[in-house]
């Protein structure tokens, strides 16, 4: 008998659901693992920790560029982690509880503020000069 490969895996959700490339459904997985790792002890995750796991983890991954990758993979705000993790889910490579649903994924955060704010400066530049040049 034949192991599936990735291919075989993911080919039906992505034939379903073109939204998301492969990446971002590899991408989720490894953030899924990551929030696992950082429990105290394995367990099932919610929505929200996941979430927050997630941001965690790309933010470590990509840094500045975290939005922008997120992006190129189809992943414009939080639902999107959510029906990928839900494809995976239908798929039979990710189980839930009756408690999980879509829901725990919208309006999770603000991609802009979890992915760009984290690098940008703490005060306009301009301030930081006339505190520069006035100290001199």
């Amino acid at each position: 008998m034949k192991k599936p490969n990735i291919d075989d895996l993911l080919g039906p959700i992505l034939k379903r659901d073109p939204r998301y490339t492969e990446e971002a459904y590899f991408f989720v997985r490894e953030a899924l693992d990551h929030t696992v790792r950082q429990l105290a002890k394995p367990r099932h995750v919610s929505g929200q920790e996941l979430l927050h796991g997630i941001r965690d983890y790309a933010l470590g991954e990509y840094g500045p560029i975290t939005k922008r990758v997120l992006s190129e993979w189809g992943i414009n705000e939080c639902v999107d982690f959510g029906n990928i993790v839900f494809n995976l889910v239908n798929e039979g490579l990710l189980g839930k509880t009756d408690e999980d649903s879509i829901e725990d994924f919208i309006d999770g955060y603000d991609f802009t503020e979890a992915f760009l704010q984290p690098f940008r400066p703490r005060e306009p530049l301009a301030c930081r000069l006339d505190r520069t040049l006035s100290a001199d």
